[in-house]
Order: C-alpha cells, then sequence, then structure tokens
C-alpha cells in the first residue's frame, strides 16, 4: 500500500523550520517528497516568510526543496473549488486554496491552522500557549 499522500501547510513548515518543540513532533509527520503536495500559494507564503526571518539563500533552499515534491498550481478548476470551501467553512483565501488542493488531490492536509478544526482529513497539531 502506498504512503497517504499530504498537503503541509504554511504553518507547519515553519514550525518544522523554526525547529519549535511543536515543529520537532511535526517533523515526524512530514511526508516524503514523493508524497508531499505544495501548493504554490504555500511556496509563496513560505518564500515571504524565510525571505523575511532568514533571508534570500535560505528562501532559495526552500524552494529548491519543495520543487521536488508534487507542487500543484492554482488553475481555474482549483480556484471554484477554494472559493466553494471558503464559503462552507468561512475559510481565508489562502487557507481555501490549501484545503481545496488537498481535497483535490485526495490528500491529508497536515497543519498547526486552528481554522482548519474540525474539517474531514485535517491533522491538526494545534499550537498551545
Amino acid at each position: 500500500m502506498a504512503a497517504p499522500l499530504r498537503v503541509v501547510d504554511t504553518s507547519a513548515w515553519i514550525e518544522w523550520l523554526t525547529g519549535s518543540a511543536l515543529g520537532k513532533k511535526l517533523g515526524k509527520q512530514f511526508p516524503d517528497k514523493s508524497q508531499c503536495i505544495v501548493p504554490t500559494i504555500v511556496q509563496l507564503e513560505l518564500a515571504k516568510w524565510l525571505m523575511r526571518e532568514a533571508g534570500e539563500e535560505q528562501a532559495d533552499q526552500m524552494m529548491a526543496y519543495t520543487q521536488k515534491c508534487i507542487v500543484v498550481p492554482l488553475d481555474t478548476r482549483l480556484a471554484l473549488l477554494a472559493a466553494d470551501l471558503h464559503r462552507a467553512h468561512r475559510l481565508a483565501t489562502a487557507d481555501a486554496i490549501v484545503y481545496a488542493t488537498a481535497r483535490q488531490q485526495g490528500a491529508e492536509l497536515l497543519t498547526c491552522d486552528a481554522h482548519f478544526d474540525g474539517l474531514p482529513d485535517v491533522a491538526l497539531f494545534a499550537k498551545t500557549g
């Protein structure tokens, strides 16, 4: 049986990259690159965060890593699904795109973002405190 596909949300990537206690727990949950789906909106959010927090070299290295995963660009079909999920679950635009990508790809969403709490096929590792 093949390992399950997972979309890793920006919040989970950031926790992992900062090496927080939650990030260390999450690291054990990260899929192999061949099972890791990266929405292009997550690439955008990661690049913005890394440029601000760690610099261009770190951002370039992370983009190179994500490109070895399954990158899913935003297209019309995905945008329409994201609009439906935004309306149904009151998700912010970026969150709706990330969740729509997981749903479209038949993947689980790995996240630290409480906005996804209670949604199907979400592995939520909520931040405490």
